[in-house]
């Protein structure tokens, strides 16, 4: 059973990688995309690398470090990261986790019976800079991940907390995001008074606005 729960402190973990033995604590301090793939020298996942190493900047300008992991060793996923290079013109240079033991992925729950007992599944775990996990998604072998919307969900997270705030369906950067609903009947403001204070009055218990 997975112990990987929203809102709480993510898995400690220490392992094999690419980049030589890593900790998960050893990047407290950044947010951290840890993802899961099937396997090495697989079609889809090697369109998935190439593209998160393409959009890496994007990821380092927002204090994220990307993790990968599969439960091929190192060689393999050195050589991997090499043909990847060759194929499209990219070098991975983030750490690629060799989870041979699966002690990671069963931490995460990133092995689903249902799917395969020996391979992850696609995962995306979201890893504030405090280590907690704030957000997870799971996808099926056989459909790669939007980067976009990895980061999406990025700029989302860290928007929230900075200015206290949720954001709606299909929020995207410079888009209003939404006002904390009143906690008590005499909070309830008027669209007169929310507009006095900058925002966009939807009902009573929706509001926006710019940040």
């Amino acid at each position: 059973m997975s112990l990987a729960r929203l809102n709480e402190p993510a898995p400690e973990f220490e392992a094999n990688s690419t980049h030589g033995r890593i900790k998960l604590s050893d990047y407290r301090g950044k947010w951290v995309v840890l993802f899961s793939h099937p396997a090495d020298f697989t079609p889809v996942c090697s369109t998935e690398f190439v593209q998160f190493a393409r959009r890496a900047p994007e990821f380092e300008q927002r204090n994220v470090q990307l993790i990968g992991l599969s439960v091929d060793g190192v060689q393999a996923h050195i050589a991997w990261m090499k043909d990847i290079e060759d194929l499209a013109g990219v070098k991975v240079n983030f750490p690629v986790i060799a989870d041979l033991d699966m002690k990671v992925s069963n931490l995460y729950g990133m092995i689903q019976p249902g799917a395969s007992t020996t391979a992850t599944v696609r995962t995306v775990f979201f890893i504030d800079d405090k280590g907690i996990l704030r957000a997870m998604i799971y996808y099926p072998m056989n459909v790669g991940r939007n980067i976009s919307e990895i980061l999406r969900v990025i700029d989302a997270l860290q928007t929230a907390d900075k200015h206290g705030v949720s954001t709606p369906a299909d929020w995207t950067p410079g888009s209003e995001v939404v006002v904390p609903p009143p906690a008590s009947l005499d909070a309830v403001e008027s669209k007169e008074e929310a507009a006095a204070k900058g925002y966009t009055y939807h009902k009573w218990y929706l509001r926006t606005k710019s940040v």
